[in-house]
């Protein structure tokens, strides 16, 4: 049975596209289908001899792989929105297409996800260019969870926001070396949201409407994923996990036109005002 549904949406990335892929074909663990969905400007990335190889090994190890076209562009939230309404499977992992997981990561947050039962849990991605960049301050927001996560408000200029700067540089990775984890042992801790490596419980994620508010936004925008996990947290809770095992491959953005934050947008679709906890 397909446990995971791994969402990759790509444009003019095909280098990056087949890194992610490469890192992909390496996991072990919980059965899950691949789908691209690709908005390049010319040929997709998916058809570039190492993207197209890696899909062959994917599907050389009984995994199922859809490659799809979603044209005209309409914005990053329509873009996730398209893809999430292509699955079935329990679980959804929005995967971003510039990011390389270390054997293991998948198999880890599922486990995490399924023993601590709340909306998502994440791997934050780490830059190692910044491997050396050490940064005490921007560390003090990090907070294990005691317990499964409950759900939260995390509002912009709140003191839970403020744990944004976990996920700066190789943060991650020096968290990571300060518990000096054991082979196999893993942490939850609080987030205000998680980049490039996000796995839902699928239900959780369309109790909140999924990103089917994409349509109030232009087309030039972020933040969608943001939103999102801040809908998620209120309702069901949410956790980043350590080790991170997710490495951003550092390519140059694709979204230049980030003038509309979608975190912060006042947008009609709205989860339950306030965060009770779940019974």
């Amino acid at each position: 049975m397909t446990r995971i549904d791994v969402l990759i949406p790509t444009r003019d990335r095909p280098a990056e596209l087949a890194t992610t892929l490469a890192g992909l074909a390496a996991q072990e663990g919980p059965d899950f289908a691949v789908t691209i969905s690709d908005q390049s400007d010319g040929a997709p990335d998916y058809a570039c001899p190492a993207a197209a190889s890696m899909v062959r090994v994917l599907r050389h190890k009984g995994k199922h792989v859809s490659l799809v076209r979603n044209l005209p562009r309409r914005g990053l939230a329509q873009q996730r929105a398209f893809l999430l309404a292509g699955g079935r499977a329990p679980h959804v992992l929005f995967l971003d297409d510039d990011v390389w997981l270390e054997p293991g990561t998948l198999a880890r947050l599922h486990k995490a996800i399924t023993l601590l039962r709340c909306g998502f849990v994440g791997s934050a991605v780490q830059g190692l260019s910044y491997v050396d960049d050490v940064r005490p301050g921007e560390l003090e927001p990090y907070e294990e969870w005691a317990g499964p996560p409950v759900p939260e408000l995390v509002e912009p200029g709140s003191a839970e926001w403020e744990r944004w700067t976990l996920h700066n540089a190789a943060n991650p990775t020096h968290l990571a070396q300060r518990l000096d984890l054991r082979q196999g042992d893993w942490r939850a801790y609080k987030v205000a949201w998680v980049g490039g490596c996000v796995l839902f419980d699928r239900a959780r994620l369309e109790e909140v409407g999924g990103f089917d508010f994409w349509a109030e936004l232009p087309e030039e925008h972020s933040g969608e994923d943001v939103l999102v996990q801040r809908r998620v947290m209120a309702r069901a809770g949410g956790a980043g996990i350590l080790p991170s095992g997710a490495v951003h491959l550092e390519a140059p953005t694709t979204v230049p036109g980030r003038e509309v934050d979608a975190a912060r947008s006042n947008l009609r679709a709205q989860p339950s005002a306030s965060a009770t906890r779940r019974s």
